[in-house]
């Protein structure tokens, strides 16, 4: 039992060697591995921010003649998460539009699980982009000395790889409903505009073309963390056996790594 605590405090005291050893090599930056890497950063703020900071509004234009010969404007506003069954109707202020309590209507469903597993998500990959670069950049002959760091990056990429395809898919699916819950098909649903006393016509939408270009980063950070998978392969010992189990007293010599 001694030796092992021994083997244990001995390997805790080399790797708090090696972390103290923080020196800044930007070459990393100039290999695949590292510039892709800052790509995924970028596109991982892009994810989130434009599908995190969305807010807009769907119009109704109410009359019910003759009491009111002119159309009204009810509006609902709606925004990330996209709990639209949260999003009430709001007449003009201390405007009574034909009697009813338009403040008691929502619009239809829920999408927030879709849009905060795939921000939240995003917000992840963010952070730990952070920490790899960080690790390239100033531990990379930590990075490159290691058996475990390299294997666990990989494993991490293969895995971002596939919840970048499922939180996007999610969310696009997810993003067609909202389109349909806020657009042409609301009227429908409102049970005052079922009424023949009571005119309904749809008026607009604010434009989801930031929400889109949300669904275009999603897609583009699968094929990046997709990519990239293949360098990062390239630094572990499943690759490369050779660099940790080759005798150099054969005289054979190591090749090169990807950093």
């Amino acid at each position: 039992m001694a030796p092992n605590i021994y083997l244990v405090r001995q390997r805790i005291s080399r790797l708090g060697q090696r972390m103290s050893g923080f020196q800044i090599n930007l070459n990393p930056l100039k290999e695949p591995l590292g510039f892709i890497k800052v790509l995924e950063w970028i596109a991982s703020i892009f994810a989130f921010a434009t599908c995190g900071g969305f807010k807009g509004q769907t119009e109704i234009q109410v009359s019910c003649p003759p009491t009111i010969t002119e159309n009204k404007t009810i509006t609902a506003t709606f925004g990330y998460p996209f709990r639209l069954n949260e999003a009430s109707f709001q007449p003009p202020p201390g405007v009574n539009i034909c009697d009813v309590n338009w403040k008691s209507y929502v619009l239809i469903g829920d999408y927030s699980s879709s849009a905060q597993f795939y921000v939240t998500f995003a917000v992840f990959v963010f952070l730990y982009c952070i920490a790899a670069l960080l690790l390239y950049v100033g531990y990379t002959s930590l990075y490159l000395d290691s058996r475990k760091l390299p294997m666990i990056d990989f494993v991490v990429t293969l895995v971002a790889t596939f919840l970048w395809l499922v939180s996007t898919s999610a969310w696009a699916k997810a993003l067609t409903d909202i389109k349909i819950a806020t657009g042409h098909n609301i009227v429908q649903e409102l049970s005052p505009c079922k009424k023949k006393e009571i005119l309904c016509y749809f008026g607009s939408v604010t434009s989801m073309g930031s929400l889109n270009v949300s669904v275009i980063f999603g897609f583009l950070n699968m094929i990046l963390w997709g990519g990239n998978a293949w360098f990062v392969y390239k630094e572990t010992s499943l690759h490369s056996p050779s660099n940790t189990s080759a005798p150099h007293s054969q005289g054979g010599i190591p090749p090169p790594t990807g950093i």
